[in-house]
């Protein structure tokens, strides 16, 4: 802290933020900002210097880059296996990230997660960002068709496993599919990294877009709860083989519409279901 024509200045040699005192205390410490301002125009008595070169002397806390030991899919030449299988699916690129060695870059943020790491492989990286754009959590997806395709991996355990809460409207209607891959599709859509996600408390008006597995018991038992619980969804039609978004898609059907089209609930999707998986 120094004085400047009269004023207290906050200057950070590591930011290079300079700011005056009351931005300060305003920004880390907004009852004692208004304490401040309260004996600044009330009284001629002066703001409590030890309560503010407390805040000043304190650790600053930097957010840590996340994705910093990835590799930006973006990057990557286009003969790269990663970027290759996302180019070949039609994916975007641009939110997608690489890794050569998933283990030992995920046990670089959360220790302990992987006790073998000799085995290392590989994976496509899908962040989890939460509304203000920070990474929370990612999916990794393997380039093997063998084990376990994909990992799921939450930096903050109170966090739920969602991709794509970063780029919602939360004033129109919100698309719910079963992998991040599907929402890349669809307009405003998010997707769950797995069956036990709880859904924000925020997100109201809601679609769910399962798989078009109609033989698939644990997914028709999902819908049907969706539906008990009054929750919209969609009931694919009979002309439709592909069994996801990303299938259709290569198939080129226009599956924002479809999806638009086929929106179902109350009565009209049970019977629609009971129709589907017959």
């Amino acid at each position: 802290m120094f004085q400047h024509k009269g004023s207290l200045l906050y200057k950070c040699h590591n930011c290079q933020i300079s700011v005056p005192i009351e931005k300060l205390l305003q920004d880390q410490d907004p009852a004692l900002y208004k304490e401040y301002r309260m004996e600044k125009f009330t009284s001629p008595k002066k703001i409590d210097m030890r309560k503010v070169n407390k805040i000043v002397s304190a650790t600053p806390v930097f957010k840590k880059n996340i994705l910093a030991g990835c590799t930006p899919l973006d990057s990557l030449n286009n003969s790269h296996p990663a970027k290759e299988y996302i180019v070949s699916r039609k994916l975007p690129t641009d939110a997608l990230y690489y890794t050569e060695k998933f283990r030992e870059w995920t046990n670089s943020l959360k220790p302990g997660t992987f006790l073998d790491t000799q085995n290392d492989e590989e994976r496509i990286i899908i962040p989890f960002r939460d509304k203000e754009g920070n990474v929370y959590g990612f999916q990794g997806r393997s380039l093997s068709n063998t084990g376990i395709r994909y990992i799921t991996v939450l930096l903050q355990e109170d966090q739920p496993k969602i991709f794509g809460l970063d780029k919602l409207n939360y004033e129109k209607t919100i698309y719910i599919t079963e992998g991040p891959f599907d929402s890349m599709f669809l307009s405003n859509a998010i997707a769950m990294a797995g069956a036990d996600v709880s859904l924000p408390a925020d997100l109201l008006d809601c679609v769910f877009v399962y798989d078009n597995e109609p033989r698939n018991k644990q997914i028709t038992d999902r819908i049907a709860r969706h539906i008990s619980d009054g929750d919209s969804v969609v009931i694919w039609p009979s002309e439709i083989k592909e069994k996801d978004i990303n299938d259709m898609i290569l198939a080129e059907h226009s599956v924002q519409e479809i999806v638009s089209s086929c929106t179902y609930s109350g009565l009209t999707a049970t019977l629609k279901l009971n129709d589907w998986r017959k």
